[in-house]
């Protein structure tokens, strides 16, 4: 393999990655979609999503460890917990949306979301240190 078709091979794959992402977060929305189903691929969707990440890209090596394993592993999951006849459809949607522009509105729900989950977790590392 040359080093042309690695790359072609790459964006494909991060294509796959993206479009299972969105495919995921209408998954998390329809009312079709089992509890647990609606859990992890909302949480999944949320965290591939999001332009903040648990470990930091700047770290050398290990920031890049969500992007290579932990999202694809998560996606991988939630994949198989959403029945396929369903999944089929939101990836057909999900490459429906691919050139639509991103919503500010999604980006402002994940940076609240993370704020809040950072304040939580402040606010039980400050009541465990107080004790």
């Amino acid at each position: 393999m040359n080093l042309s078709n690695g790359i072609q091979s790459a964006k494909q794959w991060a294509r796959r990655i993206k479009r299972d992402a969105i495919a995921l977060w209408l998954a998390a929305r329809d009312p079709r979609t089992p509890a647990a189903a609606k859990i992890v691929a909302g949480a999944v969707a949320a965290y591939a999503l999001s332009p903040i990440d648990l470990i930091p890209d700047f770290i050398p090596v290990i920031g890049y460890l969500d992007d290579l394993l932990i999202v694809p592993l998560g996606i991988l999951l939630a994949v198989r917990l959403v029945p396929p006849v369903l999944m089929a459809e939101f990836r057909e949607l999900a490459l429906q949306r691919e050139g639509r522009p991103a919503g500010r509105a999604a980006l402002l729900v994940i940076v609240v979301i993370w704020i809040a989950l950072a304040a939580i977790a402040c606010w039980y590392a400050w009541s465990k240190a107080t004790r």
